[in-house]
């Protein structure tokens, strides 16, 4: 075992006489080391239940005969960084979180972790430190938290974020946004939809790494304390098997997480970072693979932002497993997962359980929500190296568009005309120098995509950037567009006036301006440079396109 070179031998007197002063015995020296990750803090809320997750996770060590050593990891909440300048720091946390877990697991030389995480930077910095340590993991997601309820209708964060533009518009009365305030949000738990968050975990669990049904299992359900405590004993059995991430995540597993990405309408931010996680599995992952994927795999359940139902009904309708029991004939079913089986064998199990699943939830192959994936990807004059939309959540009339651009060059001067009632129909808003060096830190704009929404603009108004969306956004929302203006990318070129062409269906965004003009706007361009330091200094300086996952080379 790895821990043996820290407990083992004569000359580690010193290093167990350590251990010791923490109350280890001499029979635990005998034991795997299992390492307990876990971001539980008192500011997020999907994450204020963990410590209960992480008691029932080390129980299930014991249980199996190893022994549990909880460290944790930081963590940011979107939803509170959202709208000023906290989302710089977003992103770039991501790396923080994945170089935090390396370096106790390589000083301390454990012999497994169970990572207990949420969140949407969160979870893909757990998964980068499983794919770069290699040793035995299991990944116990934190769950979703259960809508809240207004006015007899079911709630959630994105309607107090939309509850804002539709208070300016004066479509809501100030009292009305306090009680969406006050009651959309009900406790513990990721937010209630298809968000980043539990996209992210959906995609954990679809690619192997979590126990099957721990993706949708709600954070207040006692299944998730017993998913957690048999994820606890698992790994004990894992270390003994020597069942490493990289023997059980491969391309095929990436395609199969993909598939169930496009069939849930899952966030745009998985553009982001599952390149990103592949990468530290020592694998590529283009954009292109995601746009093939979404064009042969029909988007299947109407889920929030873009739906209509939210994680609960998706949990009782069976989960990620039931997704992909209806993609079966599709999906890789001799990938490896945590637990021993393959995605196959574990899709028996389940259908076995649940001979009959839930069409009124999960569409079928044959009558899906829509014909295509989730996710489109765009190319064009505007975006040479790709951009980014979730075309499941855009109104059909917007899926081609043509309007002439507004340009800010940044989120807070975009949200003032937003606001100020400055932006109309017809109108594609640009928001530029957000991008992952120009931000720096490729902030998410929640606040300016749900105040366009709130004030009814959303099926008219069209919005371009550089930058990110919230997996909460809806509408036509492009973002991660690249190259960025930062590093020079004809987003960076555009000027008030000039017209912007949409077409998702056939993958396009253009800048219909001649060569001749982009060329003399390119001769005189100088990007803007806003000023940091610290981390975003060396942030900035080391981080790649959106294009690759934003990772840092």
């Amino acid at each position: 075992m790895r821990s043996d070179k820290t407990k083992k031998g004569f000359e580690r007197a010193p290093n167990r006489s350590l251990l010791k002063a923490t109350g280890l015995t001499d029979s635990e020296m005998e034991k795997p080391f299992i390492a307990v990750v876990n971001s539980w803090n008192e500011l997020i809320p999907g994450h204020i239940h963990l410590d209960k997750i992480a008691e029932a996770v080390k129980a299930g060590i014991r249980s199996a005969g190893g022994v549990p050593f909880e460290f944790h990891t930081i963590g940011i909440c979107d939803g509170i960084a959202m709208g000023h300048e906290g989302m710089k720091y977003s992103l770039p946390s991501r790396e923080a979180i994945e170089d935090s877990i390396e370096l106790v697991l390589q000083g301390h030389q454990l012999d497994g972790m169970v990572m207990i995480t949420a969140c949407d930077k969160i979870t893909p910095g757990h998964l980068m430190a499983a794919g770069n340590l290699n040793i035995p993991t299991v990944v116990v997601t934190g769950g979703p938290m259960i809508p809240g309820y207004v006015d007899d209708e079911y709630r959630d964060l994105i309607s107090v974020f939309e509850g804002v533009g539709e208070c300016q518009a004066e479509k809501v009365s100030e009292e009305k946004l306090k009680l969406l305030e006050d009651c959309s949000c009900s406790g513990a738990g990721s937010c209630a939809g298809m968000y980043t968050a539990n996209t992210m975990a959906c995609m954990t669990e679809a690619l192997g790494l979590s126990l099957p049904g721990c993706a949708t299992a709600h954070a207040v359900d006692a299944k998730k304390i017993r998913i957690a405590k048999a994820s606890g004993e698992r790994i004990v059995s894992m270390v003994h098997e020597d069942l490493t991430p990289r023997k059980i995540v491969t391309p095929e597993s990436f395609e199969n997480a993909i598939m169930v990405d496009m069939a849930i309408g899952g966030s745009t931010n998985t553009t982001l970072h599952l390149p990103a996680v592949a990468h530290a599995f020592g694998l590529q992952l283009s954009l292109d693979v995601f746009d093939r994927l979404s064009r042969s795999t029909p988007h299947i359940i109407s889920l929030k932002p873009g739906g209509v139902h939210y994680m609960l009904d998706f949990e009782r309708a069976g989960g990620i497993q039931a997704i992909m029991a209806r993609l079966s004939s599709k999906l890789n079913l001799d990938e490896a997962t945590v637990n021993g089986k393959t995605i196959g064998q574990n899709l028996d199990d389940f259908i076995m359980v649940n001979p009959k699943l839930n069409a009124r939830i999960i569409g079928t192959l044959d009558a899906p929500i829509h014909e295509e994936g989730g996710i489109a990807i765009l190319k064009g004059s505007l975006a040479p190296d790709g951009s980014v939309v979730k075309q499941a959540a855009v109104d059909l009339k917007m899926l081609k568009h043509s309007g002439p651009a507004r340009v800010f060059d940044s989120e807070e001067a975009a949200m003032e005309a937003i606001l100020s009632g400055k932006i109309v129909s017809g109108d594609v808003v640009v928001i530029r120098y957000e991008g992952p060096k120009g931000g720096p830190g490729m902030r998410e704009m929640l606040s300016p995509t749900s105040a366009i929404a709130g004030m009814g603009l959303i099926d008219s108004v069209a919005l371009v950037t550089d930058g990110r969306f919230s997996g909460g956004t809806r509408g036509p929302c492009i973002g991660h567009i690249s190259p960025e203006a930062h590093e020079g990318g004809p987003i960076g070129l555009v000027e008030e006036g000039d017209i912007i062409e949409i077409d998702i269906p056939a993958r396009k965004l253009d800048l219909k301006v001649s060569e001749e003009k982009l060329a003399k706007r390119r001769a005189s361009f100088v990007p803007v440079e806003k000023p940091v330091t610290g981390y975003l200094a060396r942030y900035r300086k080391f981080v790649s396109s959106a294009s690759k996952g934003a990772i840092i080379s």
